[in-house]
């Protein structure tokens, strides 16, 4: 088919990010060839990015439209506007992308909108689906303000639970807010969360000493999601309260296991549908060009914006 323009690892540039032409992609049976209008930026993959063989693909998140449809006949037809996860590779102008990972988008859902939703969204998603029933419980979300954490927000608010967002910074209050906590707790001490527990659920990505507090804030039977260890991966905690609690655990989320158990054309047609219902509003700071993807991949990792960034793709 010739060649496209995608983003790749090149240790010879600064940020080690650039456009470059490779090979167009040769989808399999079931895979559906798009044309990708928008991708947007998560922190494990642009981390994987720093240390990466030159050559490799990134990218997670892309939304688009179906240029060829797969020839099993499964998925969206030809033209159809979808959203779409990848393992990697998602940022080019063409894409092939399994059928059970792409969802049909409601004609009022942006592409940038869109491409914000495959791994922030459907990690939040999959993260509340563990604590259950959260109608009038008590939900804990620390990291509240990145991409995963103000997703979790909206989706534990609107799943009836009341809702606790943990910020680091003051200034970062107003969007926590906005986003629909009831109520929130800023700074590097974990602690004034006590308040409003014990938790049914904590959905937590700092790690460090904000991990150790929380795992001594779950109700009976309450769950702690872990995602992630932005603060640090070495915690201490008080083992005998939290088994003392009583049918209490720590469950480690990974999102490609997850996707093993549900496609992720599941949750992304859910998240899809609430977007356009306007139950679920993704909060996009960065709008740009592809071209700057090493600048905002940088500014990325130095949590320069909060919520999401999204690129589009030039022709």
């Amino acid at each position: 088919m010739g060649k496209i323009r995608a983003v790749i690892v090149d240790p010879n540039v600064p940020g080690r990010l650039a456009l470059r032409e490779v090979e167009a992609p040769t989808p399999a049976p079931n895979q559906a060839l798009i044309k990708v209008a928008a991708i947007s930026l998560n922190r494990g993959e642009v981390r994987r990015s720093t240390t990466a063989e030159a050559g490799w693909q990134p990218g997670w998140d892309l939304a688009g439209t179906v240029e060829t449809p797969a020839a099993d006949g499964s998925g969206p037809p030809q033209g159809a506007r979808v959203v779409g996860f990848r393992r990697s590779g998602a940022w080019g102008e063409l894409v092939s992308v399994s059928t059970d990972a792409l969802a049909e988008l409601p004609a009022s859902v942006s592409f940038a909108q869109a491409a914000t939703l495959p791994v922030a969204g459907l990690t939040a998603y999959h993260a509340l689906l563990k604590g259950g029933s959260l109608l009038g419980r008590p939900v804990l979300i620390t990291g509240a303000s990145g991409g995963v954490g103000h997703f979790a927000i909206q989706l534990a608010r609107l799943s009836g639970a009341h809702v606790v967002a943990h910020v680091r910074r003051s200034d970062q209050e107003a969007l926590v807010k906005e986003a629909g906590a009831h109520s929130v707790v800023v700074g590097e001490d974990l602690s004034p969360a006590s308040e409003y527990g014990p938790y049914h659920l904590i959905v937590e990505s700092v790690g460090g000493n904000i991990l150790g507090t929380a795992l001594g804030l779950l109700a009976q039977d309450g769950v702690l999601v872990l995602f992630g260890t932005s603060g640090g991966s070495e915690v201490t905690f008080n083992a005998a309260r939290f088994y003392g609690t009583g049918g209490a655990s720590l469950y480690g989320l990974i999102l490609f296991d997850e996707l093993k158990r549900e496609s992720a054309a599941v949750g992304l047609k859910r998240l899809a549908d609430l977007v356009a219902a306007g139950q679920l509003r993704p909060y996009i700071e960065v709008e740009a060009p592809w071209t700057q993807v090493a600048d905002l991949a940088q500014k990325l990792l130095d949590r320069r914006y909060a919520g999401k960034a999204v690129l589009h793709i030039s022709d």
